[in-house]
């Protein structure tokens, strides 16, 4: 068999996004108090994570785990992360502006569907609604990061068209998102839906303002962020032991474990900048607060802690 050469198109570094303070623990059913919360997310930062998603500004009634944003954005001490929140509509970016939020996210999704039953309203009045949030974002020179969620499929519409994904997210680009985070929100994804989708998305707008979200559903997760990587991705979106899911998608689990994404990008020669048993120790600290599995392999191998392999 003839042997050939392997030079996948790496990026040199990537940054981790973690969202399990949000989208995390927005799908647990037991509530993290406050001062867990913060402890928790001074670990995370601790570990060398730039960006991590805190909280969000959507209705206490529909998701009870978010009601302390406020608090938590106002008792973080001062850290080199980048603290971020999620904003839904105009009335959510008021109350972010009361406790000086300083980075912000919106989301949507590709199927109308979906948009309906997780935020009451169409795609396109979604956007309608995000204006006030770009306009006041712009103004103040604050970062705006976009989520489209459904971007590979829906539970409730099926296969979305590539197509219909890159124009919604080309649509958050437009209204200045610097990034928008593809999502594979019931995790059903394999490696060459990711490439359709990333080949749709950057017929419209640069691979620097994409980022990938992957669930491990079907255990597809890292081989799709592989692929993404190949691609020449290098934002991914992770959550500390994997906590997660989505309480609109039936039966989809939760994000890939921020632990595994870094173990992979550390074996591949990829800088991260986070230090990894830190990380570990932080999934470990939040699991055992909230009595539940800890979902990371390499949080729970003995293997990486006692003889790890890079």
């Amino acid at each position: 068999m003839k042997k050939g050469n392997f030079t996948p198109n790496y990026p040199p570094n990537v940054t981790i996004v973690e969202v399990g303070p949000r989208d995390g623990l927005q799908n647990e059913a037991r509530t993290a108090p406050l001062d867990v919360k913060l402890e928790w997310i001074t670990q995370l930062a601790a570990s060398g994570l730039p960006y991590i998603e805190v909280g969000s500004f959507v209705s206490p009634r529909w998701v009870p785990q978010m009601a302390d944003t406020a608090a938590v954005i106002s008792a973080l001490p001062p850290s080199k992360a980048n603290y971020a929140v999620l904003i839904p509509n105009e009335a959510g970016l008021q109350r972010a502006i009361q406790v000086g939020a300083q980075h912000f996210s919106i989301f949507t999704a590709s199927s109308n569907t979906f948009t309906k039953k997780n935020i009451n309203c169409t795609i396109d009045e979604s956007l309608e609604r995000f204006i006030p949030i770009a306009k006041y974002t712009q103004h103040h020179n604050i970062p705006l990061r976009g989520y489209l969620s459904c971007a590979v499929a829906c539970p409730y519409e099926g296969a979305m068209d590539p197509q219909q994904s890159a124009a919604v997210a080309k649509a958050l680009i437009d209204l200045g998102c610097y990034e928008v985070s593809l999502g594979d929100t019931i995790g059903v994804a394999t490696p060459n839906k990711i490439i359709a989708l990333l080949d749709a998305c950057t017929q419209q707008f640069p691979m620097s303002q994409l980022a990938l979200h992957c669930h491990d559903t079907y255990g597809q997760a890292l081989a799709n962020i592989y692929a993404g990587l190949c691609y020449g991705v290098s934002v991914f979106d992770a959550s500390v032991a994997g906590l997660g899911g989505c309480p609109y998608a039936p039966g989809a689990s939760g994000n890939v474990a921020t632990e595994d994404v870094v173990y992979l990008m550390q074996g591949l020669g990829i800088d991260t900048g986070i230090d990894l048993k830190r990380l570990i120790n932080a999934g470990h600290a939040i699991t055992r607060q909230l009595n539940i599995a800890n979902r990371s392999k390499t949080a729970l191998s003995n293997i990486v802690t006692t003889c790890p392999l890079h």
